[in-house]
């Protein structure tokens, strides 16, 4: 992950006024694999989300869009905070960063002890519906957190990632997503200050 002070350098403009400690946006891909043989592997590798057999990872981004963190691939059934737990990502972050995700990454419990704030768009919790100040919140975090969404869309360009996996690539798997990670960042700037139609994807 880069230094705290390259991401605060490097921050967008839609970053710096709302959100100027977030380091990281997270959020998970699936990409379909074949079916294994094995019964216990088709069983840890079937997503629900995506009936079908996956392999799934966690992709991270810094605020300015490049992919900082991919972790290696999970069975489909893996849940996101498990990953998330698991994968490593949780060694990168400092006291005072502040983590940007969808509601489904229910992780407080495991940032709270490194002193790391999660940024999440409100849950009704029971309530008709949500404040007048939960739902601006909710979309200024909805606004910017798409960028890694779109850091996603990038990767699935690459057939191999958009396709069905051959269970005999699988090995390899783990590799494939470093090599496509460091291929989008290459790329043009994800996010621009100045963002254009022509920009978006």
């Amino acid at each position: 992950m880069a230094s705290r002070e390259t991401l605060r350098d490097c921050c967008p403009e839609s970053f710096r006024e709302n959100y100027p400690r977030t380091t990281c946006i997270i959020d998970c891909a699936e990409t379909f694999i074949q079916r294994p043989t094995n019964l216990k592997s088709r069983g840890e590798t079937y997503s629900n989300y995506k009936s079908h057999n996956t392999a799934k990872y966690m992709v991270g981004i810094s605020p300015h869009g490049q992919i900082m963190f991919i972790s290696k691939a999970f069975g489909g059934r893996a849940s996101d905070k498990f990953i998330v737990e698991k994968s490593g990502f949780l060694d990168y972050l400092l006291p005072g960063d502040e983590i940007m995700a969808d509601r489904g990454f229910t992780i407080e419990d495991l940032l709270f002890p490194r002193r790391v704030k999660l940024n999440i768009p409100s849950f009704t919790k029971g309530k008709p519906q949500l404040s007048a100040e939960d739902v601006t919140s909710t979309r200024r975090i909805a606004r910017v957190r798409i960028h890694v969404e779109r850091a996603i869309r990038r990767l699935k360009v690459f057939k191999i990632l958009s396709g069905t996996v051959p269970v005999s690539s699988l090995k390899l798997f783990d590799d494939i997503l470093i090599v496509c990670s460091a291929l989008v960042n290459l790329k043009y700037d994800l996010i621009r200050d100045t963002c254009t139609e022509e920009d978006t994807e």
